[in-house]
């Protein structure tokens, strides 16, 4: 497997750079970090309901969609991101998404514990010190016939500017954000009082990852995979993509005679679940739009959740029971989030 070991990458790069090389067939692992801050919103969440899109356009930050789970996040310099991708059938990787959480977390944890720091994986996908407090959260996901695995060290963290690209329904709510973040999300600094040498970091975070795949052979980023990202970077940054999931709900507008619209919200141990919901009569779902913070493979699969729900009964357990024929037929993964998981949020939506 081979190692595309960089520095910092301008604008979106850094993370356009795992779409390419999914693409192209590359297995193997990335390092890298943004020159620039940027916000990420993972696949299945609604951009417009978890970013704040005003703050980010008045102060310069780049909002993009990934094509893997997780939740909304801010980017930049501090961290190292480590990116792994390979074909599904490569026999060295588990089959099953929570394994591969649990198996490709180790780098990460061995490396924080090389530097003083205890740490350990906590299912679904956190890494977290002795004391329970984050210190890195990772996704995953399945792009073409590859799968990816996606996670950062973090050496320090802006709180003050997560707490305002996250949209939040007032500021008296952000003050809670910001406090909730400075207590339970830590940082290399914080933990050691100081930040360690990144290329340091990067070697022992390399070494480590080495003890799962074998020895990474060093290459290089070529003209034709930047050509790529350059391409990918179009589809990226337009809004039919970053606002792939926002219902198209009209505003202003009534909805007709025995239409409701109901949007729900809940918690999972795997992720927040949010719906927006067009129900007839308090009997019928017409229409639903489902997304969240969850990792889902493989990732086409919500859609499939979505279609099979429209025109079904608004009643739990007949919902529960579709949702399941569809995990069974699509061979759905969904850690720590389960069909009647989906199912309380659609009854119990306001």
């Amino acid at each position: 497997m081979n190692l595309i070991k960089l520095d910092k990458l301008p604008g979106q790069d850094s993370m356009l750079i795992f779409h390419v090389l999914a693409r192209i067939g590359y297995e193997g692992l990335v390092i890298v970090s943004p020159s620039k801050p940027l916000a990420s919103v993972g696949y299945f969440q609604d951009a417009a309901k978890e970013i704040d899109l005003e703050f980010c356009e008045n102060a310069g930050i780049p909002v993009m969609r990934r094509e893997v789970g997780g939740g909304a996040t801010y980017l930049d310099g501090n961290q190292i991101f480590y990116q792994m991708i390979w074909n599904r059938k490569n026999p060295k990787f588990p089959n099953n998404i929570r394994k591969i959480f649990e198996v490709l977390s180790r780098p990460a944890c061995e490396t924080y514990q090389k530097f003083g720091i205890n740490v350990s994986f906590r299912a679904e996908n956190d890494i977290i010190t002795d004391k329970g407090k984050k210190i890195a959260g990772e996704g995953g996901g399945d792009i073409g016939d590859s799968m990816v695995f996606v996670g950062g060290i973090l050496l320090d963290f802006d709180y003050v500017t997560m707490s305002k690209v996250l949209k939040v329904p007032d500021e008296k709510f952000r003050d809670k954000i910001y406090k909730s973040m400075e207590e339970n999300l830590t940082t290399m600094k914080r933990e050691l009082g100081e930040i360690p040498p990144r290329e340091e970091i990067k070697r022992v975070l390399v070494e480590s990852f080495e003890k799962l795949t074998g020895k990474l052979e060093s290459v290089e980023l070529d003209e034709d995979t930047i050509k790529k990202m350059r391409e990918l970077e179009q589809i990226f940054t337009s809004n039919e993509f970053l606002f792939k999931k926002t219902p198209r709900i009209p505003q202003g507008v009534k909805i007709k005679e025995g239409i409701e619209i109901l949007y729900g919200l809940y918690k999972t141990k795997g992720g927040l679940i949010r719906t927006a919901e067009e129900i007839e009569n308090k009997k019928r779902i017409q229409d639903i739009v489902v997304s969240g913070d969850f990792n889902l493979f493989p990732k086409k699969g919500l859609n499939e959740v979505e279609n099979a729900l429209k025109n079904r009964d608004f009643d739990a357990e007949i919902i529960k029971k579709e949702i399941e024929k569809v995990y069974d037929k699509e061979k759905i993964e969904s850690p720590g989030v389960e069909p009647k998981d989906f199912a309380k949020t659609i009854v119990e939506a306001k």
